[in-house]
């Protein structure tokens, strides 16, 4: 399931992302347009700019901004950096790999060989879907494109 702090995160960079190439955004407007509890978004903003996703300004006139181009953030790549792992057991994530303990056989177990195929059908989506891709997809929705 994803995280609350994920969800937050991703919609904030989804706000951000309609505002890229214009000025900062102060971190109460995020909270507010969002519904996100301001300190918790502090947290989430400071994690993705110390990550490189954001820039920070600080002063009159600062606030937030992508450091990168909505098209370039993967969704992947939040979840990862706010939950970790992406797959659903340890021993089939590529990333955050640890054998289970009760495993007697990596090779033979049909519970691991299920979840590399939903890890890998989930990482296909999630590293082909950007922050662009959800705005567009939100616009098409308001205009009943579906």
């Amino acid at each position: 399931m994803l995280s609350k702090k994920t969800k937050y995160a991703i919609k904030a960079l989804i706000v951000l992302g309609r505002n890229y190439g214009k000025e900062p955004m102060q971190i109460l407007r995020i909270a507010e347009e969002e519904r996100i509890p301001k300190k918790f978004l502090e947290q989430i903003l400071l994690e993705m700019r110390n990550a490189g996703i954001l820039y920070s300004k600080k002063g009159a006139g600062g606030g937030y901004s992508l450091n990168k181009a909505p098209e370039d953030i993967r969704l992947s790549q939040v979840m990862r950096l706010i939950d970790g792992p992406i797959a659903l057991l340890p021993c089939v994530s590529l990333n955050f790999y640890r054998r289970c303990d009760e495993c007697k056989s990596e090779e033979v177990c049909g519970i691991r060989d299920t979840f590399v195929d939903v890890r890998n059908a989930m990482l296909e989506i999630l590293n082909d879907t950007s922050i662009a891709d959800i705005i567009n997809k939100e616009k098409r929705l308001v205009l009943g494109g579906g």
